[in-house]
C-alpha cells in the first residue's frame, strides 16, 4: 500500500546485554573449536610430517597411507569391538541395576551412590586401578590362582575369528575386553542414573493398567516400560558411542597400545604420532577421522532432537 511506513524491529537494551555476555563465548568456540579443526584438516592434507613445518599440498596421501597402514587397521578393528561391547554391557548393567533400584528397596540412596562413585573418578585413575587388578602377576589373578585360574587379561595377544572388509581384517582381540570391563566400571553409573529418571518418569497408572489386562511383571517391562525408556536408550547409545570413539586416557594409562596392538585406538595413535614420532599431517588425519567418526553418531541424533523439538 503506497504510503505505508515500515517500522524496523528495534533491538532492547535486554537484547543487546544478552549479546554481549555471548560474544565472548562464541568468539572463543569460534577460534578454540572450528578454527582449531580447520586448522588440523588444512594440516592433514600437508606434508608436515618432521620437525620442519611443510604445508606444501600432499591430497590424500595421508589419509590413503593410514588405511593401508596395519596399526590403523588394528585400531578399526579394537575400536568396532570395543563400541560393540561397551555400549552393549552399559545398556544391559545400567537398565537392569535402574529397574532393581526402583523397586522402593531400602538404603536405595546408599546404592545409587555405591554405583555413581566411579563416575567421580577420571580414566587415567581408573585405567591405573584396573591395571593392577588385571595384572597377570598382581591384584585379582593372585585370588583367581588359589583356584588354578590364571587369565592374561590385556597381555593376551590371541585374535579371536573374525571377518575381513576389503584389505582390513577384523578378529576380536581378547586383550581389548580388560579395557572394556573398566570403561563399563566406570560408565555403568552414568547409564543407571539415566535409566532411574526414565523409570520414576513413568506413570505408576500405566503399568497398573497393564497388569490388570493380565500381564505378568515381565510383560509389563517388556510391553510397557522398556519402550517408553527408548529416548533414554538412545541417549546413552549416542553418548557411549561418543566416548568409545574418541577414547585416549583409559586406553593409554591402562596398556597403552599392548603387544602386536592389541589394544591400540585411534586416540593413542595420534597421540604417539604427532608427539612422539613428529609426523604431524598423519596425525592430523587420525584426528579428521575420529572427528568423523563421532560426527557420524552425533549429528544425526542432534538434527533428530531439533526436528523433534519444532513437532
Amino acid at each position: 500500500m503506497a504510503g505505508k511506513t515500515v517500522r524496523r524491529r528495534r533491538i532492547t537494551r535486554d537484547q543487546w546485554t544478552a549479546a554481549a555476555f555471548l560474544a565472548p563465548s562464541l568468539i572463543l568456540i569460534a577460534v578454540f573449536v572450528y578454527g582449531f579443526i580447520s586448522w588440523t584438516g588444512y594440516v592433514s592434507f600437508s606434508n608436515w610430517n618432521t620437525l620442519t613445518p611443510d604445508f606444501s599440498f600432499a591430497g590424500l596421501s595421508n589419509y590413503l597411507y593410514l588405511f593401508s597402514d596395519f596399526r590403523f587397521q588394528a585400531d578399526l578393528r579394537n575400536t568396532l569391538f570395543f563400541t560393540l561391547f561397551f555400549i552393549g554391557m552399559v545398556i544391559v548393567l545400567g537398565m537392569g541395576t535402574a529397574i532393581l533400584l526402583d523397586q522402593k528397596l531400602k538404603g536405595e540412596s546408599i546404592f545409587r551412590n555405591i554405583f555413581l562413585f566411579p563416575m567421580a573418578l577420571s580414566f587415567v585413575v581408573t585405567g591405573v586401578v584396573w591395571q593392577w587388578l588385571l595384572n597377570p602377576s598382581t591384584g585379582f589373578n593372585q585370588f583367581l590362582g588359589v583356584f588354578g585360574i590364571q587369565p592374561r587379561w590385556y597381555t593376551d595377544t590371541n585374535i579371536l575369528a573374525g571377518f575381513q572388509w576389503g584389505a582390513i581384517e577384523f578378529g576380536l582381540p581378547v586383550a581389548i575386553l580388560a579395557v572394556v570391563i573398566a570403561a563399563v566400571w566406570q560408565m555403568t553409573g552414568f547409564s543407571l542414573a539415566m535409566y532411574l529418571a526414565g523409570l520414576r518418569g513413568i506413570p505408576e497408572e500405566l503399568r497398573e493398567a497393564a497388569r490388570v489386562d493380565g500381564a505378568s511383571e515381565g510383560q509389563v517391562y517388556r510391553r510397557v516400560v522398556i519402550p517408553m525408556l527408548m529416548p533414554i536408550t538412545v541417549s546413552v547409545v549416542i553418548i557411549m558411542a561418543h566416548i568409545s570413539l574418541k577414547i585416549f586416557d583409559l586406553v593409554y594409562a591402562m596398556t597403552g597400545s599392548g603387544a602386536n596392538f592389541v589394544t591400540d585406538v585411534p586416540g593413542v595413535y595420534m597421540f604417539e604420532t604427532t608427539f612422539r614420532g613428529n609426523y604431524y599431517a598423519q596425525g592430523a588425519a587420525i584426528a579428521i577421522i575420529m572427528l568423523v567418526l563421532v560426527a557420524v553418531f552425533i549429528v544425526p541424533y542432534l538434527w533428530y532432537n531439533r526436528k523433534g523439538e519444532n513437532r
